[in-house]
């Protein structure tokens, strides 16, 4: 009961405070740390110190700035000797004003000509010429390119309830139904097929791929039943400094959905120990199948969330995660440091080997005094189990410690799905994975997700050739594009 209150109250974070005591790392070798000792305290003097007063942080260059002069009266610029004040400076300040969303009508306008020479007479140049419509995002819809970001950039970036966003554009006089924005999104989403396909690709390019997948409850799927539940999946790779993050929506949960969208591709893979990958980690295999360490120590701080508040136990999962701990050290001091890859390897071999080693053994030496079923020998397993997965970073620098990026790639959907909760058709679904890898992709690549898509949707219609296509993946593109192109 109490874990399964943590499970739904807790803090999300499995930040842990670091023991005052310094006699701890010594007692590593022990089954068990008493509970009735006490740390050693001493009192230290602290000398006085200064405290820098917080700077606001100054607003960003590339907003427009509107001037608003406040100037005193005229008869106050001349002073009591009769002279006239002379301006020696000013003062300014700046303030942040927002105007809500701006909504106006583009009107299309094609004149029509005709000869008058001709008329009635059947001739090809008596026929009413008109110019083309310009291609669009949907055809004859009356949503243009920035509508059609404006939404996408509502749902699946800020997480907005389509229903809600109907209740928004209202408040603007426009009476535009949920469904018809969905149908939107899946059109939307069906245009960008050339673009997803060239996404995949540059996934597969990278050395890494990082995976994960969560379950998403999706209407009126052929042959299931409602409550049925689907999956999201979500896999991070291509170049770190721009890299892809590609969604892609499944039925089913089973190894088939991996090997289809890794097929062809040789490098790592890290994920966490569902056993969809294990397909994976097997002689021969292209792919190297890497570890989570972070799913190791979340199952320790499951066994001290599940004592209670009121526990003053200190044992093994205490000291569990202070191996854990020494290890991700290692790793801020890399990231500190800046270190190359080469660099990063040199330093886990050095420093994290030696922690590795000596947490197995105690690991393998606690195990056999532990009950199985317990969530401390649940732990223990789970940890030796996949031990040859975990401790795989070691050999590459460019490899993390776990699986974090992925966690956090599909973090935005698990937000967005608390507040639109389903999906109402697979089509729908389809769409979502469609846009949520554009705006997450554009993301990470550093730009803002409204003007990307309001830059790929204004031009996609016009793309013909595959290099046309690959010009708007989005790391083909600087924020400055982008904000040039809406200027």
């Amino acid at each position: 009961m109490r874990l399964l209150q943590n499970e739904l109250f807790r803090r999300s974070s499995e930040k842990r405070p670091v023991e005052e005591d310094p006699r701890q790392l010594h007692l590593f070798n022990e089954a068990e740390v008493s509970a009735e000792e006490k740390p050693v305290t001493e009192e230290i003097e602290v000398p006085a110190h200064t405290r820098q007063k917080p700077r606001r942080k100054p607003l960003p260059e590339h907003l427009p700035r509107v001037e608003v002069i406040h100037d005193i009266a005229e008869e106050e610029k001349i002073c009591a000797c009769g002279t006239t004040l002379s301006r020696i400076g000013e003062e300014v300040s700046e303030k942040l004003d927002i105007i809500p969303a701006r909504v106006q009508v583009i009107r299309t306008i094609r004149p029509k000509y005709a000869c008058k020479g001709c008329e009635g007479v059947e001739s090809e140049g008596g026929a009413v010429r008109i110019a083309e419509p310009p291609p669009e995002m949907i055809p004859k819809g009356i949503a243009t390119a920035g509508t059609l970001a404006y939404v996408a950039t509502a749902k699946y970036a800020d997480g907005t309830p389509l229903y809600r966003l109907s209740k928004i554009l209202e408040r603007y006089g426009i009476e535009i139904p949920r469904s018809t924005m969905a149908s939107w999104m899946v059109m939307a989403g069906d245009r960008c097929r050339l673009i997803m396909e060239m996404l995949q690709r540059e996934l597969k390019s990278g050395v890494l791929i990082n995976c994960d997948e969560t379950p998403v409850q999706v209407l009126f799927e052929p042959g299931r039943a409602n409550t049925t539940y689907s999956y999201m999946w979500v896999f991070r790779g291509g170049d770190p400094q721009k890299p892809v993050v590609l969604f892609h929506y499944a039925p089913t949960r089973s190894g088939d959905v991996p090997r289809e969208i890794l097929e062809g591709y040789q490098g790592y893979l890290q994920t966490d120990a569902f056993s969809a990958y294990d397909q994976f980690d097997r002689p021969g295999s292209r792919i190297v199948l890497i570890g989570c360490m972070a799913h190791v120590r979340r199952n320790f701080v499951k066994v001290i969330d599940a004592r209670g508040k009121g526990a003053k136990k200190t044992g093994s999962a205490e000291v569990a995660l202070e191996y854990i701990r020494k290890l991700y050290a290692i790793e801020k001091v890399a990231r500190e440091r800046k270190l190359t890859p080469d660099e990063i390897r040199a330093l886990r071999k050095k420093e994290a080997e030696p922690i590795l080693k000596e947490f197995k053994a105690w690991m393998k030496g606690r195990l056999p005094q532990t009950p199985p079923k317990g969530l401390l020998g649940k732990a223990l397993s789970y940890a030796l189990n996949h031990w040859h997965k975990l401790i795989r970073y070691l050999e590459d620098g460019r490899i993390p410690i776990d699986n974090n990026m992925a966690e956090n790639a599909i973090r935005p959907f698990v937000v967005g799905r608390k507040n639109w909760l389903f999906n109402g058709h697979p089509n729908g679904a389809k769409a979502a994975a469609t846009l949520y890898s554009l705006i997450e992709t554009a993301k990470a690549c550093g730009l803002e997700p409204y003007q990307y898509l309001r830059y790929l949707f204004e031009r996609l219609p016009f793309a013909r050739s595959e290099e046309d296509h690959l010009a708007l993946l989005p790391q083909m593109l600087t924020p400055e594009q982008l904000t040039r192109s809406l200027q």
